[in-house]
């Protein structure tokens, strides 16, 4: 692991930093990236300028230890939701919810949202693409676990699990970017996820 990355992961354990990044989200949310300053984020999380320059470079190393942040505790509710009970398609869509829905819905209510994410896709690229990983080999596993149980050959269908994972988070990103969002999206992501469920039990 890089020393970045194991800073970034630093914030979600040391009570310090993460004082820091849970008080920076909400200044992000409220103010968005280009208008906050360290002095914001520092009265927020009740520190003095010195004592946040000794946590952090700057900004930018802030926000992206939130994103950090943000993106690995929605992997780990992600995986809780896969592995309750219920059928496929009720953990598949929990799961969803949980890494992905509640994250959009967050960032769709600040006024600065497009902004929020904007800098995201700039300085913290890296990050949503390990996320977006991690998420897709959570998801093929259930999917594969679901397959095995039903005797259903994914593979000799040319639908291997981790390409139907993959799939469903193309289909997500694909209706983002064409401003499906909200309840139109969750939609469609629900009926990507009764077509996988289908070919888990129908194959």
């Amino acid at each position: 692991m890089n020393t970045k990355n194991q800073k970034e992961e630093e914030s979600v354990t040391d009570p310090r930093r993460a004082r820091i990044v849970h008080a920076a989200l909400e200044v992000f949310l409220a103010y968005g990236f280009s208008r906050t300053t360290m002095d914001d984020i520092a009265r927020a999380a009740k520190l003095s300028r010195p004592a946040l320059y000794l946590l952090f470079r700057n900004k930018a190393d802030i926000f992206r230890a939130v994103g950090a942040a943000l993106l690995e505790q929605s992997c780990v509710q992600a995986e809780e939701a896969l592995k309750e009970g219920g059928t496929l398609d009720e953990r598949l869509m929990k799961a969803l919810d949980k890494a992905l829905f509640h994250l959009t819905r967050m960032v769709d209510a600040s006024p600065h949202g497009q902004e929020l994410i904007d800098v995201e896709n700039r300085i913290a690229a890296d990050i949503v693409a390990e996320w977006r990983e991690r998420l897709v080999r959570l998801f093929a596993r259930a999917i594969a676990e679901e397959a095995a149980q039903r005797g259903t050959d994914l593979e000799a269908a040319d639908m291997p699990p981790d390409e139907l994972a993959a799939m469903l988070f193309d289909v997500l990103e694909g209706m983002r970017l064409r401003g499906l969002c909200g309840k139109a999206g969750e939609e469609g992501a629900g009926r990507m996820v009764r077509l996988i469920c289908l070919a888990v039990s129908r194959l």
